[in-house]
């Protein structure tokens, strides 16, 4: 009997590699920490990253981003190794994507479109979906020449403007009239949002928010003993997801939120408008921070830019440092490899719980709560705050609904 014949159907992961341009006044450790937040990005929309090249100038090549030395450098190495794509850690400009492209002669991929490209994996909702490829369409409206270089292989001169040029004019009516419809699109869904939200008044809300990948998805589930997807992937919560807890007889709403990033796309912001407004409309902030991350503090000061962006900056916050089951592990591992070597070349064994407990940043949240979602450290001192919050707030907001 002759045996069957498999064949190999899922597609190979694609390689790619990463470049950034820091200013010269950027630390080359804070260079290397954004790049490994840029690594994660790839590694969630599902590259393979091979090689990482750095570049400072006072400022970006206006045709390249990166000088031409560094340019060959890059394409020598995608040549020899295959790599199918280039990742840039800044938003590129249309004219230097094609640039960049020409030379390369591989798909080249700026932050923007990296997140958009992720936002649009974890999108589960109608809205969300929508919301996502309107920002899509936004930031490929201005691009759309670049879609139309063949043009370019072709002898050019008199009467090889014209059909280009209407090509690309056909494109960018399309795109207008898709963005446009996904506009009054997602006008309905706000309507039943708002409506969703008026139906609720009467109850306190809390919305979680914080960087991307703190553990935010994790607590909700912890608190609402409900089942949101939680990955350790970044943007693993796209939909705002709202579920009713009542603790101690308090009950409240509360909302997961999608995570903040730094340089975050501001047509994501605009196109999550509907989600935003769960944190627009909240009582109180539940601010989660991966205490575990060496840039927490970076963190937390994006997230509050965002806040400030998003006219939420004034509202009552809780502070929660989360994952502090690996800031000990790490914190007892430099404990144990501690060298006069070290403490040389400026590394510093990171301070411990009560030590940040100390810290301004947890002064001005006081109480600031150190917790371990997936451990479940320090959970009902946790609950214990929010309740007390929440009950505070529904007396003074409801006072005869009590």
């Amino acid at each position: 009997m002759a045996k069957k014949k498999y064949y190999e159907t899922s597609k190979p992961q694609e390689t790619a590699v990463l470049v950034a341009v820091p200013g010269y006044r950027q630390s080359d450790e804070q260079t290397e920490e954004y790049l490994d937040e840029l690594a994660f990005l790839a590694e969630t929309a599902g590259a393979n990253t091979l090689k990482r090249f750095v570049q400072k100038l006072d400022k970006p090549d206006i045709r390249t981003f990166v000088g031409s030395g560094k340019l060959e450098e890059i394409q020598a190495y995608v040549k020899e190794h295959g790599v199918d794509m280039v990742i840039f850690d800044d938003d590129l400009s249309p004219s230097q994507v094609r640039n960049i492209e020409r030379e390369l002669q591989v798909k080249i991929v700026d932050r923007s479109l990296l997140i958009l490209d992720i936002f649009a994996l974890r999108a589960k909702t109608a809205q969300a979906h929508a919301q996502v490829e309107m920002a899509q369409y936004q930031y490929l409206l201005p691009r759309l020449t670049n879609l139309w270089t063949h043009l370019s292989k072709q002898k050019g001169g008199i009467g090889m403007k014209g059909p280009g040029e209407t090509e690309i004019e056909t494109d960018r009516r399309i795109v207008r009239d898709k963005i446009s419809l996904l506009r009054e699109r997602l006008k309905k869904f706000e309507k039943q949002n708002y409506e969703q939200r008026k139906a609720r008044a009467g109850i306190v809300r809390v919305a979680l928010v914080g960087y991307t990948n703190v553990g935010k998805s994790t607590l909700m589930n912890l608190l609402s003993k409900s089942e949101v997807f939680a990955e350790n992937k970044l943007f693993a919560t796209v939909d705002a997801t709202v579920r009713k807890v009542v603790l101690d007889n308090v009950p409240f709403l509360l909302s997961d939120t999608v995570g903040f990033i730094r340089k975050l796309p501001t047509k994501l912001i605009e196109s999550f408008k509907s989600t935003l407004d769960e944190i627009r409309e909240a009582d109180l902030l539940v601010h989660v921070v991966d205490v575990s991350h060496p840039s927490f503090e970076d963190h937390i000061a994006v997230v509050n830019e965002t806040l400030k962006d998003i006219n939420s900056a004034e509202k009552p916050v809780l502070l929660v440092f989360n994952k502090i089951d690996i800031y000990l592990s790490r914190r007892e591992q430099e404990l144990q490899e501690e060298s006069q070597e070290m403490l040389e070349a400026g590394h510093q064994v990171r301070p411990s719980i009560e030590d940040l407990k100390a810290t301004y940043m947890a002064k001005e949240h006081a109480p600031a709560m150190f917790i371990s979602a997936t451990d479940k450290l320090n959970i009902d001192a946790l609950r214990d705050e929010l309740q007390r919050r929440v009950a505070e707030i529904h007396f003074q907001r409801y006072p005869n609904n009590v």
